[in-house]
């Protein structure tokens, strides 16, 4: 299976990195294909311009778009490794998310999550937080990320097989064995999503 795996930190030894490690290690010995595409370290240009509108008068994208949206039909399975800065995903994620998962092309019809091209696409989502997860729930954190990402984006864009885990607590100490029980998940999970 090809995998894309859409890794968004602007850290080079961020934690993030670790996991998108994992991963790659889990989906190798899995026997999966996987590229990467590291939003960051490409340069990636988020915001959106005039050009990124025309798909609305059915004419193609710019072409950085149409580079990102041919990685993604290359692939068979994806997966998103961010941090959640402000509840939510990166500018730069969300960026991303804006001109490439755009109309026309990874929806159509809203009511009809088959129209769009990700509709046989498994999709594993690993994102850290600096706080826990009994924060999360007491502020309502959980349950509107939970909207944003799986019903907002996720289930939209009619994505089949979705697992979505947050690591909690990544800044907190100690750290050592929290993070290493967290890339042993990821790793694991990676081979389970994925799996034929």
């Amino acid at each position: 299976m090809n995998v894309l795996v859409v890794l968004t930190h602007p850290i080079k030894d961020s934690f993030n990195r670790d996991i998108l490690r994992a991963v790659e290690d889990g989906l190798a010995d899995a026997g999966h294909t996987v590229k990467v595409a590291d939003l960051y370290e490409e340069g990636f240009q988020p915001a959106m311009i005039p050009e990124d509108f025309a798909v609305f008068e059915d004419l193609p994208p710019p072409a950085d778009v149409l580079a990102e949206q041919a990685r993604v039909e290359w692939s068979d399975a994806m997966g998103f490794i961010f941090p959640i800065w402000w509840w939510s995903m990166p500018a730069m994620l969300k960026g991303w998310m804006d001109r490439v998962m755009c109309y026309g092309w990874a929806w159509v019809d809203p009511r009809d999550p088959d129209s769009g091209h990700l509709k046989h696409r498994n999709l594993l989502v690993l994102a850290t937080a600096g706080d826990t997860a009994k924060a999360f729930a007491k502020r309502g954190y959980d349950t509107a990320l939970d909207t944003q990402l799986n019903v907002g984006i996720w289930n939209f864009c009619g994505f089949k097989d979705v697992t979505t885990r947050i690591f909690h607590g990544v800044r907190q100490e100690p750290q050592e064995e929290l993070r290493a029980a967290y890339l042993k998940e990821a790793r694991e999970l990676a081979i389970n999503q994925f799996s034929e």
